[in-house]
C-alpha cells in the first residue's frame, strides 16, 4: 500500500507505478500521449500550410527538373559512358489542376504528411515514454538510443525516397508514352500523392531493423529463422522494391540493395539479442 502524503491539510494520493495501473488507466495514459502527438503534428502542419509555395516549388516539384542533383548525377553518368538513355528528367512535364478545390485539398494533404514527417522525432519520443515504464532497468539500458536510431532510419528512408526513388519514378511515368500523339500533363493531385506516398513509405520501410529488433526481443523471430528464410525475404524485398519503383530492373535493384542491407542489419541485431539473453541465463544459472 502506498504512503499518503499530507500537504496543507490535504491528503495527496500517491502516484501509481506502471505495475499498479489498471487497463483503463493505461488507456488514459496512452490517450494523453496521442493527444500530445496530434498537437505536435497539427502545429507542424500549420507551419507547412503557411509556407506551401516554397515547399511545392523548391522541394516537391524539384525532382522533375534537370537541375535537381540526382538528375544532374545521372546526366553526368550518361555523358561519361556515352549512354544518353541513362539521363533522366531531361524534359520536365506539365502539371495541371482541373478540380475546383484541387489545389486547396492538395495543400491540406501536403501539410498533414509534412507535419507527420517533421514531428517524427517527437512521435517516437512520446511512444518511448509510454513503453519505457513497462521495461526492466536492464531492458531500458539495452534500448538506450531507440528514439535516436528510429528517427535516423526514418529520415534516411525519407531522403532515399526523395533523392532516389522519386526522380526515377517521375522520369519513368513522366516520359512514358503509349503514342507520340498523347502529351503527358500530370494532374496535381496524382503527382503529389505519388511523391508523398513514396517519401513516407520509404521512411516506414527503413524501420525494418527496428521492427526485427523488437520482434526478436519478444521472441517472435530469431536469427536462425531470419537466416533460414533469407532467400524468401530477399524475394519479398525485391517485390516491395518493384512496387515502389518504376517497372525497370535498374531502379528495382537500386532500391532493393539498401532494403537487403537493412534486413541483414536486423539479423545482426537478432544475434546480439540472443547472445545477451544467453549470457544472462548463464549468469543466473
Amino acid at each position: 500500500m502506498g504512503i499518503l502524503a499530507v500537504k496543507g491539510g490535504k491528503v495527496k494520493k500517491p502516484v501509481k507505478s506502471n505495475e499498479e495501473m489498471s487497463f483503463l488507466e493505461h488507456l488514459e495514459e496512452l490517450r494523453w500521449h496521442l493527444v500530445r502527438i496530434s498537437a505536435a503534428v497539427v502545429i507542424s502542419a500549420i507551419v507547412i500550410f503557411v509556407n506551401v509555395k516554397f515547399i511545392m516549388d523548391q522541394i516537391l516539384f524539384a525532382p522533375k527538373y534537370p537541375s535537381f542533383i540526382t538528375n544532374r548525377v545521372f546526366a553526368w553518368i550518361a555523358l561519361k559512358f556515352n549512354s544518353p538513355d541513362m539521363a533522366i528528367n531531361t524534359k520536365p512535364f506539365s502539371i495541371i489542376n482541373y478540380d475546383m478545390a484541387g489545389q486547396f485539398s492538395t495543400n491540406i494533404n501536403i501539410a498533414m504528411i509534412g507535419g507527420i514527417i517533421i514531428s517524427i522525432p517527437y512521435i517516437f519520443w512520446e511512444f518511448w515514454q509510454f513503453i519505457k515504464p513497462a521495461l526492466y532497468e536492464k531492458e531500458r539500458k539495452h534500448a538506450t538510443g531507440a528514439v535516436f536510431y528510429s528517427t535516423m532510419l526514418f529520415l534516411l528512408g525519407v531522403l532515399f525516397g526523395y533523392y532516389i526513388i522519386v526522380p526515377l519514378s517521375t522520369h519513368f511515368f513522366g516520359s512514358y508514352r503509349v503514342s507520340e500523339e498523347v502529351v503527358n500533363q500530370i494532374n496535381l493531385n496524382s503527382y503529389i500523392s505519388s511523391v508523398t506516398t513514396i517519401i513516407l513509405g520509404s521512411g516506414v520501410v527503413f524501420e525494418l531493423p527496428i521492427v526485427i529488433y523488437f520482434l526478436a526481443k519478444v521472441g517472435l523471430v530469431s536469427s536462425g529463422f531470419l537466416i533460414k528464410y533469407r532467400k524468401h525475404a530477399y524475394i519479398v524485398l525485391l517485390l516491395l522494391a518493384a512496387i515502389i519503383t518504376p517497372p525497370d530492373v535498374f531502379s528495382m535493384l537500386m532500391v532493393s540493395g539498401p532494403l537487403i542491407v537493412l534486413y541483414e542489419l536486423g539479423v545482426v541485431l537478432a544475434k546480439r539479442i540472443e547472445k545477451n539473453r544467453t549470457d544472462k541465463e548463464l549468469l543466473e544459472a
